[in-house]
């Protein structure tokens, strides 16, 4: 049943009213930081016999060695129980139940199978009073979905403990081993272990900041999927549902582990267990090896009613290898010292020993696969490798896995992509020529990018400069070459790799690139005209047919050589078509010749007239009408206009591009796309809608030109688009005096006149988001409204000549 509460101060004042006194007693108690009396487990399976630390599943069949590992001066006798389940409405039976009096040696152990049929194995400890295994097998068989519930969410819970034992104590030995790793440390450990890391503790004084990461530890275990909380599971009656709400985000729990609620729920539900002779207490087991150490939230009672202790083991017949991912999706260079293969969402191969055996497969270039032993270390943020260089060589490596087990079961995966650095494998492309007298890309291919180390520039004298790179492909580098004061002459630019002692050494060819012109182009009746060459930079000015033009944009072309636009102040739409030689001035004070080419004028469209029809007003607007000047339109309206090509024809291949002033936003309107229409090879006709055509953010002065292939037109004024108010009224309590404009959207207005002059507007404070507005008395009945959009025009207000008091 899914319940419709999700607020925070909701879920608070239920749980006030729903959760019992005693338990809200307890909530301040749950850490688990009590040490209880530890038991050893073997697991065997087949011919194969695995410690519990090691066993994340059970399976019917195995067969579990377990006993106390209680001290030779243990005072309080205990009853140990192994209870084997199989569902929350099918009892289990009595022969699924095995005692051991740890007081006996000869009895002290239990030696069990696990039956077919079972989903659920629990031990439990009872101190000794006659009638314990009685009572206890009647408790577990009377009420059997509180203990499977028990068994799993305490198993989960012990996992999350052994997270945060793992956390806490990789602080430890990072603060005891220098405090400047504490940080590092403690955000990989953090990454691995899925525990939220107080940032605010890393800028506290050294000597502060490892007790500070590790306080409030019920609330720094994250949930990672590992499975549901009790009170998630088992609900019905309101109580129940107010432990349910306790675990969402909004009554405080949500992205955390079922660990921070367990204490309380438990106490709930095993509160009606209590008798006059036992309660039973929740237990949490770390398992290391054979040993579970176990983990009491409240001290034990050796009085009536006596403590019960409920000891989680691993479920059976779950307990599958993970599905494990890589947390890296680019190279990795697999000999780079200290290198880390990151995993994602794998708390558990860090903070507990059911991955062992880790191995990387690694498949050659030569078809050979070899293994290299793999250590989890959380402290590192992931898979160590132990490296064997000596094999492994230069080798490419084609595939690498990770492999192991998991308990009793192998597993595969994930894989990594890694590579090993080949240095002679780099070569400059496309060739070895580069440009001195400025800083030159070069592009390496065919080495490893993820191994690179380092790369430097020797010059002819023997001195080597650092170089800038960055990896641009898996096989592939971009170096930026130090050349500006560099003169011509052979190069030699070294690339370290890791795990190659001796640099790769590339021979380049420096060479002078001086100014080389190809080519002026000037259509007529443009101020523009584009120079082509190389070193560009080196132009001081151009002249040609009378006319004097001046450098401005530089752009280089990516795939080489410079584009320049030069300007003049002078006529251009007389001069001579054809071809002729300009005369460069170069920066030096040299002159050179240059070709140029006088094209016919660009092909452009003159505005014949338009026509806007504003959108239609919504039924039973009640909104004064607006009267736009002919250039203006708004966002929504509807704009048709003519126009005439002029110096070309027109045919259906041509496009009209509209454009803002500012060139943030552009379209093109084309017969094919059903926005243009021509009549015959001269005139266009063309429709718009600004708002769907230029999107929202167009606002303000827009143009257009023709468009013929890859030659494009000057651009032409076309109309302004605006954004209007919805002025729904204006009131005048007086004949004369001032009136209250009101509506929706009135930041949109810069001024009010009475008079269509934009000079006389009565000034709107910049921001204003009223929906009342103080204006003067209309003239004519009309008001006139100056738009930040359209400061130079003004829109017309029609007032009804019935005015309100």
């Amino acid at each position: 049943m899914r319940h419709g509460l999700t607020t925070a101060a909701l879920a608070a004042t239920f749980l006030a009213g729903a959760i019992p006194a005693a338990v809200r007693a307890q909530q301040a108690s749950n850490s688990f930081d009590l040490a209880g009396p530890p038991l050893t487990m073997t697991v065997t399976r087949g011919d194969a016999t695995l410690p519990i630390g090691q066993v994340p599943g059970l399976r019917a069949g195995d067969r579990l060695v377990l006993k106390a590992d209680l001290p030779a001066d243990q005072a309080a006798r205990y009853v140990l129980v192994l209870a084997f389940l199989r569902g929350a409405t099918n009892p289990p039976p009595k022969n699924w139940f095995f005692r051991a009096d740890t007081w006996v040696p000869k009895k002290g152990t239990i030696t069990a199978t696990v039956p077919e049929g079972a989903e659920q194995a629990i031990a439990l400890l009872a101190p000794e009073t006659g009638g314990d295994y009685g009572a206890v097998v009647q408790a577990v068989r009377g009420r059997p979905g509180v203990f499977v519930r028990a068994a799993q969410d305490l198993f989960q819970a012990s996992l999350d403990r052994a997270r945060l034992d793992a956390f806490v104590a990789g602080i430890a030995r990072a603060e005891e081993a220098s405090a400047e790793r504490l940080e590092p440390v403690s955000t990989a450990l953090a990454g691995s272990l899925a525990i939220r890391l107080d940032a605010n503790c890393l800028s506290r004084p050294r000597a502060l900041q490892a007790a500070c990461l590790t306080q409030n530890r019920e609330g720094m275990v994250l949930q990672t999927g590992g499975g549901a909380s009790l009170a998630e599971t088992i609900g019905g009656t309101t109580t129940q549902f107010a432990y349910s709400l306790a675990a969402t985000k909004e009554a405080g729990a949500g992205l955390y582990s079922p660990y921070i609620s367990l204490a309380r729920d438990f106490a709930r539900l095993f509160g009606v267990f209590r008798s006059a002779n036992y309660q039973y207490a929740p237990t949490l087991a770390v398992s290391h090896g054979d040993r579970m150490r176990l983990q009491l939230n409240n001290p034990p009672s050796f009085q009536n009613p006596k403590s019960v202790l409920v000891v989680p083991l691993p479920a059976i017949g779950a307990g599958a290898p993970p599905t494990l991912r890589a947390g890296s999706k680019a190279p990795l260079c697999l000999v780079r010292p200290g290198q880390v293969l990151p995993l994602e969402d794998a708390p558990l191969v860090f903070a507990t020993d059911y991955a062992r055996d880790l191995s990387l497969r690694l498949t050659l270039a030569d078809g050979k696969t070899m293994d290299m032993p793999v250590t989890a270390d959380a402290a590192r943020g992931g898979l160590v490798v132990a490296l064997d260089s000596a094999r492994l060589g230069q080798q490419t490596i084609g595939e690498a896995v990770l492999t192991g087990r998991w308990g009793f079961d192998t597993f595969t995966g994930p894989r990594f992509l890694l590579q090993n650095g080949a240095p002679t494998a780099w070569a400059p492309k496309p060739d070895n020529a580069v440009v001195v007298g400025r800083d030159t890309p070069l592009t390496l291919q065919g080495g490893a990018a993820s191994c690179v180390e380092q790369v430097s520039l020797r010059d002819r004298a023997g001195a080597v400069k650092a170089v800038a790179w960055k990896a641009s492909g898996a096989d592939e580098i971009t170096a930026t070459l130090p050349l500006a004061r560099t003169r011509a002459g052979e190069l030699t630019l070294l690339v370290s790799q890791y795990g190659d002692a001796a640099p790769a050494a590339l021979t380049l060819k420096g060479q002078s690139e001086a100014s080389r012109l190809e080519g002026f182009t000037l259509y007529t009746g443009d101020k523009d005209g584009r120079l082509v060459g190389a070193r560009l930079d080196q132009v001081a000015k151009l002249e040609v047919a009378g006319l004097t033009f001046t450098p401005g944009p530089l752009t280089r072309d990516p795939g080489g050589g410079d584009r320049m636009v030069l300007t003049t102040d002078g006529a251009t739409e007389t001069v001579a078509l054809g071809i002729s030689d300009a005369k460069v001035t170069l920066a030096d004070g040299r002159t050179t010749n240059v070709r140029a080419t006088i094209t016919p004028p660009r092909p452009r469209v003159e505005l014949i007239s338009r026509n806007v029809d504003p959108p239609a007003p919504a039924a039973g607007d009640v909104a004064l009408p607006l009267t736009l000047p002919d250039n203006v339109l708004s966002q929504d309206a509807r704009l048709t206009f003519s126009a005439r090509a002029v110096n070309t024809r027109l045919s259906a291949a041509d496009a009209i591009e509209v454009a803002t002033a500012d060139d943030s936003a552009s379209a093109k309107l084309t017969v094919a796309g059903g926005g243009l229409q021509l009549l015959g090879g001269d005139v266009a006709v063309a429709t718009l809608s600004p708002r769907a055509l230029l999107g929202a953010g167009a606002v303000g002065a827009i143009k257009m030109r023709l468009v013929q292939g890859d030659l494009a037109g000057e651009w032409q004024p076309l109309a302004r688009v605006v954004r209007l108010p919805r002025v729904t009224g204006v009131t005048c309590p007086t004949a004369t005096g001032a009136c209250t404009l009101t509506g929706e959207q009135l930041f949109l207005i810069a001024g009010v006149a009475t008079e269509a002059d934009p000079a006389r507007a009565q000034a709107v404070p910049l921001g204003f988001v009223g929906e009342k507005l103080e204006v003067p008395h209309p003239a004519n009945g009309a008001l006139f409204l100056k738009l930040h959009d359209a400061p130079g025009d003004m829109v017309r207000v029609t007032v009804p000549a019935k005015r309100g008091k």
